[in-house]
């Protein structure tokens, strides 16, 4: 049994009032960490993988909507381009790194190597697998200099997945986040979740380890994110 099948998936805030309490006093709490990150040489990094209609989103828009945007940066990564294509895997992602002082969110990753291009086979076998120790260097290097690196795999079930694709595609205000890719995704349901256990397994260590996320539920999912980036901070540069 593979980490993300041990995930208890019914975890829940079922009262609105305490979720939106407790939503506005982690903002907060981070927004007040803020200007300390930005008074040191070091950076904040946040990356998010998981299936489609995981809540990535949800949580990335929650954790960063009352923050100062002049020093915050979100990637949401897609298909390389064909000059991304003509360079090493990495380069794109390195010329997104931040200055000192801010943040930087990854929707989706060089992790990506390992998930998508390996089930889909846009990498070779011997491409992919170099990828974990390619991968760790990389972390590593950013950690020594002194980046705070937090990982985040989103999870949630099947089911709870294709109801949001049917939910997504039935309102017209959401249907441009879903399209054919995304239901083909699904025929390969287990193949991603073999290369997330991968993943896990091999590009964890202990200066850079994966945070798994309950997703079913996007007020837990959104409050558990917010609640470890608030702790780390303040481990890493202290409290506001």
């Amino acid at each position: 049994m593979g980490l993300l099948d041990k995930l208890d998936l019914t975890k829940q805030i079922e009262e609105k009032s305490k979720y939106k309490k407790k939503l506005e006093e982690l903002q907060l709490e981070l927004l007040h960490l803020q200007p300390r990150l930005r008074q040191t040489k070091r950076n904040l990094i946040l990356v998010f993988e998981g299936p489609d209609a995981a809540g990535k989103g949800g949580i990335i828009k929650r954790t960063l909507e009352r923050l100062d945007p002049r020093t915050v940066r979100v990637y949401s990564i897609v298909k390389p381009t064909a000059q991304e294509y003509a360079n090493h895997y990495m380069r794109r992602f390195w010329i997104k790194l931040p200055s000192y002082g801010e943040i930087a969110v990854f929707d989706r990753s060089w992790y990506g190597r390992v998930l998508v291009e390996r089930v889909e086979g846009f990498a070779s076998k011997p491409e992919w697998k170099r990828a974990y120790d390619e991968i760790n260097q990389f972390e590593k290097n950013l950690v020594d200099d002194g980046s705070i690196l937090m990982k985040f795999f989103v999870h949630i079930t099947k089911e709870e997945q294709l109801a949001r694709f049917k939910k997504r595609a039935a309102d017209p205000y959401k249907r441009w986040k879903i399209n054919e890719e995304d239901w083909r995704n699904r025929e390969k349901w287990n193949q991603h979740n073999e290369a997330a256990e991968d993943m896990f397994a091999k590009c964890s260590p202990a200066h850079a380890p994966w945070t798994l996320v309950e997703g079913n539920f996007k007020w837990y999912a959104r409050l558990k994110v917010l609640r470890a980036v608030v702790k780390q901070l303040e481990k890493e540069i202290g409290k506001a």
